[in-house]
C-alpha cells in the first residue's frame, strides 16, 4: 500500500515597501534629512560659523551612503541555485576543474609558506651560532663586520 505525499513548493517571503532591511533604509533617510537640515542652516542661517554647518551637513549626507549600501546589499535576491558552497552542493560539471584549481592553489601557497619558513629558520640558526658574522650599520652608513666573540666599542661624543 503506497501513500502519496504532496509537497508544496517553498515560496520566498514577499517584502513590500522598502524591502527586508527597513532599519538601514530609515537610518539612511534620517541621515539624509539631518544632513540637509544642517546644511541649510549653514547656507540660510546667517551665522558666523556657517561653513562649519555646511561641511557638517555634507559629511552627514556622505555617511548616509553607508546605510544606503547596507540597504541595497541586504535586498539583493540570489536564487538558491547560485548559493552553492564547498560543503557538498558543488555542481558536477565544475567538480573536476574546481578540484584541480584548488589543488594547484594549495600547492602554490604551501610552497610559498614553506619558503618563508625555511628562510626564517636558517636566519635564526645562523644568528645563534657562535662566531657568526653580523653586520652593524649606523645612521651614517658605516658598516662594520664583527664576530659575536669580539666586542667592539666605539666612543660617542656629543
Amino acid at each position: 500500500m503506497s501513500t502519496s505525499v504532496q509537497v508544496e513548493p517553498v515560496m520566498e517571503k514577499s517584502y513590500e515597501g522598502v524591502g527586508r532591511c527597513k532599519c538601514s533604509f530609515w537610518f539612511a533617510v534620517a541621515h539624509d534629512i539631518l544632513g540637509i537640515l544642517i546644511m541649510m542652516v549653514g547656507v540660510f542661517g546667517g551665522l558666523v560659523i556657517h561653513d562649519l554647518f555646511i561641511y557638517a551637513g555634507a559629511i552627514i549626507i556622505f555617511l548616509s551612503l553607508i546605510w544606503w549600501v547596507f540597504w541595497y546589499s541586504g535586498n539583493i535576491d540570489v536564487p538558491p541555485e547560485e548559493l552553492e558552497d564547498d560543503v557538498g552542493m558543488i555542481k558536477l560539471r565544475n567538480k573536476g576543474l574546481t578540484q584541480t584549481v584548488r589543488r594547484m592553489s594549495g600547492r602554490l601557497s604551501s610552497r610559498i609558506r614553506n619558503s618563508f619558513r625555511r628562510n626564517d629558520r636558517s636566519f635564526r640558526e645562523d644568528s645563534n651560532r657562535p662566531g657568526a658574522e653580523v653586520s652593524l650599520s649606523t645612521i651614517y652608513d658605516n658598516t662594520f663586520a664583527s664576530a659575536t666573540k669580539d666586542i667592539y666599542k666605539e666612543t660617542l661624543s656629543i
